[in-house]
């Protein structure tokens, strides 16, 4: 187990999946075609430093679940080193397309190893989040929501393999 602290503690565990929150900085609203980036990049990632089980592109926000994979000696990728590469490349690519420059995201992101149980609830969130907000009615509406087919952690137990999207409807 790994601590740093930054503004925000940060604890990384080897081969831990972790729901993770960063929001947008100073700037109130990614438009559409800005979510698509970011979801794009965050998909990018999935296979490379992240196996993504799901996550949420919001106006305001997002929210990945994901597990670290591990680099050519072994180690896990650093949550540093996964968030970097996520909003790092998408701030560039939305700046570009907003026209603008500077800071797209907040400096630090949110992030909370899943312990048992906790991994479908953070699953179902993801879900409902668009629902909540009232960005759609039901899941599978809103655009910018992406599932790994059988959304399911490795670590630390395994749990079920799909959401319950009723209680949505």
């Amino acid at each position: 187990m790994h601590f740093y602290r930054r503004n925000l503690p940060h604890i990384e565990n080897f081969n831990a999946t972790y729901f993770v929150t960063f929001r947008v900085w100073n700037h109130p609203y990614l438009p559409p075609a800005a979510r698509s980036i970011a979801l794009r990049h965050c998909l990018f990632e999935n296979g490379r430093r992240i196996e993504l089980h799901a996550c949420v592109i919001m106006p305001t926000h997002a929210h990945l679940l994901f597990t670290a994979l591990e680099d050519e000696r072994g180690d896990p990728f650093s949550l540093a080193e996964i968030m970097k590469s996520i909003k790092g490349v998408s701030a560039r690519d939305i700046n570009k397309l907003l026209n603008r420059r500077g800071q797209l995201w907040q400096d630090e992101s949110f992030d909370r190893i899943m312990r048992a149980g906790e991994f479908q609830d953070k699953l179902e969130y993801i879900i409902a989040n668009p629902i909540s907000a009232g960005l759609a009615k039901r899941p599978g509406q809103y655009k910018w929501v992406w599932l790994q087919k059988t959304a399911q952690a490795r670590v630390p137990v395994p749990q079920k393999s799909t959401p319950n999207v009723s209680k949505f409807k």
